[in-house]
C-alpha cells in the first residue's frame, strides 16, 4: 500500500477514536483525549507494528494477532489507556508487555524515557528491529517477566501495563513514584477492569475503575523461572 493509503487510513482512525471516546465519556469523565495523546497516534505509523500481511487492517479500530498468541490492543484502548497517563515531557515510564513495541512508540512520543518488558523472546526481538527502524532513541527494552518490573531503573513516573494479573503486582507499586499513575487492566478473564491507579505522596493508594476490558493475562510471580534475565 502507497504512503498516502495509510495516511488516509490514520486519519481515519483518529476519527474512529474521537467518536468512541464520546460514546464512553460518561464512563471515562471526558469527551475527548488529549491532543498530544491524538497527535501521537497520528505520527506513530501502526502498520509497521503488526506483520506484514496484516499492514492493510493496521488502522482498523480492533485488535489484531503479532503472533505467539499475542494481540496488538485496538487504537482506541492504546490512546485511552496513553491519555490516562498523563504524561508529561520529562517523565520515565515502565511499560509491561512490550509486544511489537507500538504502545512503547506512542510513550515515546511524548515521554522523555521508555522502559520496556517483554516475556517473549520472539516479540521483544521484533520489537527492537521495528523501534530500531523507525529511529527511536528514547527506549530502553528488556526481555524478561514484567510481574517484577525493572528495578534497576526505578523509581517510575507513570506505568503502563499491557496484560492482565488477577491482582496488581506489589512490585510494580512500588516502583512508582509517590504522585505517579499506573494504568493497568486486573481481574479474572471475564471480568477485567481498565484501572487508573495512582500514588498519592503518602503512598496511599486511589484507584477507579475506567472501562471493561479483554486483555491477555500476564504471567505471575510463580513464573520468574520462565523468563526473567
Amino acid at each position: 500500500m502507497s504512503a498516502d493509503r495509510f495516511e488516509a487510513l490514520r486519519q481515519h482512525m483518529l476519527a474512529e477514536i474521537a467518536a468512541q471516546t464520546i460514546y464512553v465519556s460518561a464512563r471515562i469523565g471526558k469527551a475527548a483525549l488529549a491532543k498530544p495523546v491524538m497527535e501521537a497516534m497520528g505520527n506513530v505509523p501502526r502498520h509497521e507494528f503488526v506483520p506484514l500481511e496484516l499492514q492493510p487492517y493496521a488502522y482498523a479500530n480492533t485488535p489484531l494477532p503479532i503472533g505467539c498468541d499475542k494481540t496488538i490492543s485496538q487504537p482506541f484502548i492504546v490512546a485511552l489507556m496513553t491519555d490516562l497517563l498523563g504524561l508529561e515531557a520529562t517523565d520515565a515510564v515502565l511499560e509491561i508487555g512490550t509486544g511489537l513495541g507500538y504502545q512503547a512508540a506512542i510513550l515515546a512520543e511524548l515521554a522523555r524515557k521508555v522502559y520496556s518488558v517483554e516475556i517473549i523472546e520472539a516479540l521483544a526481538r521484533q520489537a527492537e528491529q521495528r523501534l530500531g527502524r523507525l529511529g527511536y532513541t528514547n527506549i530502553e527494552l528488556k526481555l524478561g517477566n514484567g510481574y517484577y518490573g525493572w528495578p534497576e531503573h526505578a523509581p517510575f513516573d507513570k506505568i503502563i501495563v499491557t496484560a492482565a494479573p488477577d491482582l496488581i503486582p506489589p512490585p510494580l507499586i512500588e516502583q512508582l513514584k509517590p504522585d505517579g499513575r499506573m494504568v493497568i487492566p486486573a481481574g479474572m478473564p471475564d471480568a477485567q477492569q481498565l484501572i487508573l491507579l495512582t500514588k498519592q505522596r503518602d503512598g496511599k493508594l486511589a484507584i477507579t475503575e475506567i472501562l471493561p476490558v479483554r486483555f491477555s493475562t500476564l504471567e505471575g510471580g510463580e513464573s520468574r523461572e520462565s523468563g526473567a534475565s
